[in-house]
């Protein structure tokens, strides 16, 4: 088990960031082995024959046997939106000791495999070409397989961070870590997080705060391999089975769909959670000013809401709407 101790201070500086490096490298996890989320195979089939010369040997080697990854190549967000530029920019400037010490410490206690073996055990100029080498294939690898896919990626990504800000907000950080995975859990300040492999250990926060950062990617809970990391934890988002649909979803049952039209309807019971006009559109095929039309008569009607998160005005049904669709027949997202 792992655990952060944190005080008052720590509490109060809980707080979210998007980490488009982290989605990237967690990524591999699923290259490697398709059946670890069966969630992500159509974009799997998507990328996988477009990765050309990439190196895929060494970037696979990254990922353990037991699905750990290097501290060094997931840094802290130093933003609440940080670029996948400046993440990879932090992650050129590991100092040669820390990127043999995570590689060693990710797969112990299994050797470390083969592309990384040499350079990892030779001089610190060896290392650093290493370093290099890996940084160069996940700008690839981001270009190729990921980024193409950010934008709707980073959409569920904002819609798990407004459920969360809910959650802290309406119950605190009980209700909060309560509602993050059934492996956490929150008891008299200290933030566990069980079923993790290895030895595990116990760091105190000790001011620093602590960091969410929800992936798409991530199948579980994902805090560092090492103690020596700042209080960090990765988490697997909310509406990652909506991410690759293919089909257009299906207006709920009953009578609502005579009463108010069959594609807001379908609107409706997508809006359980906020969501942008873009991601209904990507959802539904169509384009923002169609999906606009729908939401404005919705809006005008007060069954839904709007709230401004950043650039964007997220949409969610209202209790009214709950009422209508009837509650147990809307799927959870």
């Amino acid at each position: 088990m792992i655990s952060f101790v944190m005080g008052v201070e720590d509490l109060a500086d809980t707080r979210f960031a998007l980490s488009p490096l982290a989605e990237t490298v967690c990524s591999l996890r699923v290259l490697r082995e398709p059946g670890l989320s069966a969630l992500h195979l159509p974009w799997r089939r998507a990328v996988i024959g477009g990765l050309g010369a990439l190196d895929t040997e060494l970037l696979l080697s990254l990922v353990a046997r037991r699905h750990t990854l290097p501290d060094f190549l997931t840094p802290r967000p130093a933003t609440h939106f940080a670029s996948f530029a400046d993440e990879l920019a932090v992650v050129r400037r590991t100092p040669p000791a820390l990127v043999r010490r995570d590689l060693r410490d990710t797969h112990a206690p299994d050797p470390l495999p083969a592309p990384l073996r040499a350079a990892a055990d030779g001089t610190d100029a060896e290392v650093v070409a290493l370093r290099e080498a890996v940084c160069d294939l996940l700008d690839g690898y981001w270009s190729a397989a990921v980024e193409p896919w950010w934008p709707r990626i980073r959409l569920v990504l904002e819609a798990d961070m407004t459920h969360r800000a809910r959650q802290l907000a309406t119950g605190g950080a009980r209700l909060l870590f309560a509602d993050l995975h059934p492996d956490v859990r929150w008891r008299d300040g200290v933030l566990e997080m069980r079923g993790m492999i290895g030895d595990g250990f116990r760091t105190r926060a000790a001011g620093r705060g602590l960091l969410l950062v929800p992936l798409v990617f991530a199948h579980k809970p994902a805090p560092p391999v090492t103690e020596h990391v700042a209080p960090v934890l990765a988490y697997p988002s909310r509406g990652v089975a909506t991410l690759w649909a293919e089909a257009p979803p299906a207006a709920p049952p009953g009578a609502l769909a005579e009463l108010i039209g069959a594609v807001r309807a379908r609107l409706l019971a997508q809006l359980a959670e906020p969501l942008a006009t873009v991601e209904l559109a990507r959802r539904f095929r169509v384009t923002p000013s169609a999906v606009s039309q729908h939401l404005r008569v919705l809006f005008a009607t007060g069954l839904v809401t709007r709230a401004r998160h950043g650039r964007q005005v997220l949409y969610r049904r209202t209790p009214l709407a709950d009422q209508l669709l009837g509650g147990a027949a809307v799927p959870d997202a």
